[in-house]
């Protein structure tokens, strides 16, 4: 548990997070302490460890400046379940909204999907060996019995010759064997992968199976535990697909990896994930403040939401269908813009248990340009792997970069400030036409250099566009 992250120092977190997300220093040093806190949590005297609490972050920030980013890529490095949820999802149908506990629910999900992953890679030669052994008996099946069946099916017709060599076989069962073993090999060569053969694959879900909420009288986590208990009762129903052996590969391998998985132990590991290094990220917290002292209408509804998540956020008993969750531990990242309130308009006790606030500076230009050169997933990088796919050669001149970042930021400034997601725009007009044109027009071993000229020619309109929208209703 928490087995690579936690034994990077804060500042070694900042510099894994500096290589995709440009700025906002405050935003990931604050993170950063909070995720050494677990490891030293964990670490700490066994008396004190259920009386530390983390420490929850608040984000204020306009849009598009890193809040989302920051934490997704924090749970990445941490290797941690991590969830998104949007608090204004909880107000859609009125008061009632959408059940809060459900977000510790999808942390459960995300820790089970990702320890079965885990348990997965530690069996996959094991697993390897019982696929081989499967695609093998589908090619060439063993003798039931001495002499009880010929030695090769007929059908099979692969040309495999009767004798190894000199050395005659004395049985059917010894011909068997030979055979087998020629093809073993052939298919640790992959000189078979465009074989086709039938395998038996499982059908996903029991049909038949359904209970609605309310007549059961239960509830979500409940009902889907029941579903799921009826379901493993009833019996596995199998049909027969005809797949290359490449595909047999991939589809075999998983269920082979799921039989030698222990789920109980998955459970209970991902039970004790969730809970010491569960990430939860509630985004548009801003939308559930009541901005105004007389609280009528739809203040009362999002003053309900923020007292129907005070429980989760300050620590209880979560029922799931792989267990009870605990949420005393887990880490609560809310963000919002509070454009029109404020965060002093949350109710105090919310307030109370995000502690830590960090308010998010919005882009400069500087940083538009260091976000198209520098992270390692920039958006010149994306494109530049997208048209080497088609053997095209993308470059940008530092000009261009310039302009383009300097286009983003006037547009931002003057329209409205959507943070680094204007740069998705701003690219894709300027690259549109030569997308369009490979590889019918821009052929393979091509070269495209995009230069400041460039830049300008193909982005004028949006710029043009932009000096008239101010007149449009």
């Amino acid at each position: 548990m928490l087995d690579s992250a936690t034994f990077l120092t804060p500042a070694q977190i900042v510099a894994e997070l500096d290589k995709y997300i440009i700025g906002q220093h405050d935003a990931k040093r604050n993170v950063a302490i909070a995720l050494r806190n677990r490891w030293r949590r964990l670490h700490a005297p066994a008396d004190m460890q259920r009386e530390i609490v983390p420490n929850n972050i608040l984000m204020i920030g306009s849009t598009g400046v890193g809040k989302t980013e920051i934490a997704r890529r924090l749970a990445a490095i941490a290797d941690a379940p991590f969830t998104k949820v949007e608090a204004s999802k909880f107000t859609e149908v009125g008061y009632v909204g959408r059940d809060v506990e459900s977000m510790v629910r999808d942390l459960a999900e995300q820790a089970v999907n990702l320890v079965k992953q885990r348990r997965k890679e530690a069996v996959k030669s094991q697993a390897a060996q019982a696929v081989e052994d499967a695609i093998l008996d589908a090619l060439i099946p063993p003798l039931p019995g001495a002499g009880s069946a010929p030695a090769v099916p007929g059908g099979v017709g692969f040309g495999i010759s009767s004798a190894a060599g000199n050395d005659m076989p004395t049985s059917d069962r010894e011909l068997n064997e030979r055979t087998r073993e020629r093809f073993r090999e052939k298919l640790q060569r992959g000189e078979l992968e465009e074989r086709f053969i039938d395998i038996k694959v499982q059908q996903g879900g029991s049909p038949g199976i359904g209970l609605m909420g309310g007549q059961a009288g239960l509830d979500e986590a409940s009902l889907q535990g029941l579903q799921d208990m009826l379901g493993s009762m009833m019996p596995k129903k199998t049909r027969k697909r005809k797949v290359t052996i490449a595909e047999a590969r991939k589809i075999l391998l998983d269920e082979e990896a799921a039989k030698l998985i222990d789920m109980d132990e998955v459970k209970d590991e991902a039970i004790r994930l969730a809970e010491n290094a569960g990430i939860i990220f509630i985004d548009e917290i801003d939308k559930v403040a009541s901005s105004n002292a007389n609280k009528s209408g739809p203040d009362v509804s999002r003053e309900g939401v923020q007292r129907d998540l005070l429980p989760i956020v300050e620590g209880s008993a979560v029922t799931t269908k792989y267990g009870v969750v605990n949420t005393d531990h887990i880490l609560f990242i809310a963000a919002g813009a509070f454009h029109v309130s404020k965060p002093s308009d949350l109710i105090p006790e919310l307030q109370g248990r995000f502690p830590i606030r960090v308010e998010l500076q919005s882009l400069t230009k500087e940083d538009f340009y260091r976000i198209l050169k520098d992270p390692k997933n920039a958006l010149t990088k994306q494109y530049e792997a997208l048209l080497k796919a088609e053997d095209v050669e993308l470059t940008f001149d530092d000009a261009a970069l310039e302009e383009l970042a300097s286009i983003a930021f006037e547009v931002n400034s003057e329209v409205e400030n959507i943070g680094a997601r204007r740069l998705h725009t701003v690219m894709s007009r300027l690259l549109n036409d030569i997308l369009f044109d490979v590889p019918d027009r821009i052929g393979p071993n091509a070269h495209i250099q995009v230069t400041r000229e460039l830049v300008e020619q193909r982005l004028q309109g949006m710029v043009r566009n932009r000096d008239l929208s101010q007149y449009i209703l």
